[in-house]
Parts: structure tokens; sequence; C-alpha cells
């Protein structure tokens, strides 16, 4: 065995240390974690796994440029990070669209701010994910959005639900309190290097068109470190506390379900439903947190409710979205209850819109060059909401997505226009047929979860 090939192993072997401690010994302080972060095969992992082609922050550093000298390079960060000289520098302000219209605010950070935080997480994460209960989904290493989607549309069908409360934390990142955020991490790290580490990039800043903006409050988006923090912090003034609420305050079957900060929950009793929401509200207001008013909802949804309104004479149920889709209530081709997920038509617009910018940015590239494009877009659309019985909406986008093009090529020039017939040849070449490419809940949820909850 190689001295490379030993000391990349005698690292993950740290790590499995790191994790077999946690699990075993829910109360202990970990006190010398720093050097499992500056180890020089950590920084170079966490290199190669950030994207090549990502914006630079604000010191114009990129990825090629950094690997042109990356030995040296890598060496003089582990060093100043070991001796305390390590100093973050400012995330680049950056803003993305919304579903909604509006702006999300993100924040990209130095290219050596990413690879420490990139390790930091990692190292972190082998402790927390011990601690993380069940039904959190959110940026967590096995775990994806799907699986999140996968445990609500179960847990409606499989468990005693007449009752969703869709909830909203308004402008989480920007609310989260960093005297919070550090004492829930000293609950398990006591190297004060490392907690030193973490203030740091809070307190960086952001800079937006020359301008340094820091604040006592929040957590900037966008950081390979922010995922994790977002979790620890919800894990300890939310997590815990559900769990404890449903063990000791419910009457009836709670479900809940979290990815980052959208979660939804769903009762039987709409007693229980109605005290969890003013009792989540205060718990969240103590740690500087608020359900967003006109987006938290309790709406009477499940197996019973079509029924029940029907016979009340007040419509069909509700609907409510989450990560992407909005959820209904349906049956199958045998009349049996279902939660039916659709593609929002919020997000649907939001796409729509983001394409046909992208196309009038590109009107007077060769149709081959359109074409690569937007079957990139095609394919990945369907990739993420391709769930069974969402055949209609996926096959509405491809259409939707050929009449900009359309719109676009015949704009090209006023004398000529594009006849129909050869945009479909155009379609049938370019634009992928949608399939669904996820099996039904149930059939992942239970080889993933091997029949335990992760509802709970």
């Amino acid at each position: 065995m190689s001295r490379r090939t030993s000391r990349v192993y005698d690292v993950q072997t740290a790590l499995d240390g790191i994790r077999q401690t946690a699990r075993g010994r829910r109360d202990a302080r970990f006190d010398n974690l720093l050097h499992h972060i500056y180890a020089i095969e950590r920084l170079r992992a966490a290199y190669h796994a950030i994207k090549r082609d990502a914006a630079a922050g604000v010191d114009g550093q990129t990825w090629h440029g950094y690997g042109e000298a990356l030995e040296e390079n890598l060496l003089d960060l582990s060093d100043r990070l070991a001796r305390g000289g390590y100093r973050p520098q400012p995330a680049k302000r950056v803003y993305i669209d919304k579903a909604d219209g509006s702006k999300r605010p993100l924040g990209v950070p130095a290219l050596e701010d990413k690879l420490v935080q990139r390790a930091s997480a990692e190292v972190l994460g082998a402790i927390y994910e011990q601690d993380f209960l069940g039904f959190s989904y959110g940026f967590r290493p096995g775990r994806s959005a799907h699986d999140a989607l996968d445990a609500v549309a179960v847990g409606v069908t499989a468990r005693k639900v007449n009752w969703i409360l869709d909830a909203d934390i308004s402008k989480f990142f920007d609310t989260i309190e960093h005297d919070w955020l550090i004492k829930f991490i000293e609950h398990r790290v006591a190297d004060t290097r490392v907690v030193r580490l973490i203030k740091k990039w809070l307190y960086a800043g952001v800079l937006e068109d020359g301008r340094l903006t820091q604040s006592e409050m929040g957590t900037v988006q966008g950081g390979s470190i922010s995922p994790l923090l977002a979790n620890i912090y919800l894990h300890y003034a939310f997590d815990l506390w559900v769990k404890q609420w449903r063990e000791r305050h419910a009457r009836g079957d709670v479900i809940v379900v979290r990815y980052a900060d959208d979660w939804v929950a769903g009762f039987q009793l709409q007693g229980d439903a109605e005290r969890f929401k003013r009792a989540v509200a205060e718990r969240l207001e103590q740690f500087g947190l608020k359900l967003h008013p006109d987006k938290t909802r309790l709406i009477e949804f499940g197996r019973f409710a079509r029924e029940n309104r029907r016979r009340e004479g007040r419509g069909k149920p509700q609907t409510f979205d989450f990560l992407g889709f909005t959820h209904c209530c349906g049956t199958t081709r045998k009349g049996k209850f279902m939660v039916l997920r659709l593609t929002s038509a919020k997000r649907l617009r939001a796409k729509l819109q983001a394409v046909k910018i992208e196309l009038r940015r590109r009107m007077h590239h060769s149709v081959p060059e359109q074409g690569q494009y937007l079957r990139a877009v095609v394919a990945g659309h369907g990739r993420y909401f391709g769930v069974p019985c969402n055949g209609a909406r996926l096959r509405t986008f491809r259409h939707q997505v050929a009449g900009l093009w359309h719109r676009t090529l015949c704009r090209r020039s006023q004398s000529r226009s594009v006849r129909w017939r050869r945009m479909y040849r155009m379609m049938k070449h370019w634009l992928p047929i949608p399939k669904i490419c996820h099996p039904y809940p149930g059939q992942r949820l239970i080889v993933i979860t091997q029949g335990r909850s992760r509802m709970r």
C-alpha cells in the first residue's frame, strides 16, 4: 500500500470513527475536528467535487485557474487553516428567479471558501447525520426531494390523515439568529477553532455592487455549508420539538415531512391540527422565525375529504403545493384514494418564462444549438416531474416549449415563417417525448426504508 493510499484510507477511517462515536454517544462533544478539515486529501476531494464551470466569487478565481498549481495552493490553504491564518472573503451577491416571479438572493463564495466549506460540511455532517430525524430530507446524503414527496404521499394514504397544514417559514435563511445557531452547534462541537471558523463565514458578509453588507442574522444561501447549518438550526428549533409534541399532545395520527425550510404536516383530527398550528408558531418565534401569514394554511385533505365536502356541499377538496408539485385528492382506476401529484402551475409558468427569455437571447443561434439547449431543458424537466399520473402536464410543457421555439424562429425573419410541418419534424428530433421515470411512492419508499417509517 502506497503512502498516499494509506493517508486517504486514514482520513476515511477517521470519519467512520466520528460517525460511530456520534451514533453511540448522543451527548458526546467533539473537541478535535479541525485537522480533519484541513487534511490535504479532503481539500483535494472538495476541489474535484465542485462544479468546474461554477461562477467565480469576489476573488475572480476559477476552478481551472486554481488547479494550475493545485498542490501548492492546497498546501498553502491547509497551512493557513492549521495556524488560524485563513480569512474567508465576502460572498458575491447574485439573484435567481423564483416561481412566484420574485428574485431569490444567493451568495457565491470565493473558490477557497467553497473548498473549506465543503470539507467542513463533510466532517460536521458525519456527526449530525446521526442526530437528524427520519422526517428531515433536505440536503442530506442518500435522500432527495422525491423521497420527501413519496413520504408525503405514502403518509397521507397509509395513515389516518384528514387535515394538512401547508406551512412556509418566512425568509428563513435571512432570519436565522447567529447566537442560537452557535449554541446549537456547540451541543456537539467543542472544538473552538471549528466554531470560530463557522463564525467567520456568518460574519464575512455579502458584496453587492461594490458595497459590503454584514448582518447579525441570517446565513448566505449558496455556500456548501449553508444547507447543513439550516438543518442544524431546524433540528433543534423544530424537529426535536415536533417529535416531543407528537408524543405528548397528539390524540390522533400525525405525519411530518420537512425538506430544508419547506415542510408539510398531516393530522387525523382537526383539533390536533389547530393546536399544532398555534403551538408551532409560538415555538418558531422563540428562535426568530415566523410562519408566512399568507402561505400557511390548514386544509381538509385525505381519503375522506372528497366525500365529506360533497355531503356538506362545499365542493372539491383544496390542494397544496410541495417541492414543485400540486398535491390533489385523486382516485386510482379501481376507485381507491391516491394522492395525485401534478406539476405546479406556478412552477410551470416560471420555467416557461425562463425558456422564453433564454430563447430570445439565443434567437440568432443555429437551429442545432437551440435544439441542444431545449433538449436539455425538456429532458431535465422530465427527470424531475416524471412521476406517475403527471404525463399530461409533461406533454403540455413539451408542446409549450415547442410553441416558444416556433415563435422565436419565426421572428428571425420578417419574410419567412417556419411551417408547422417542419416544426413537428424538429420537435421529433430535438425534444424528447416525456416519460414517467419515477416509481409509485410506495414502491420506492418501501425499498429505501425497509418498512421503517420516515414520517415519524
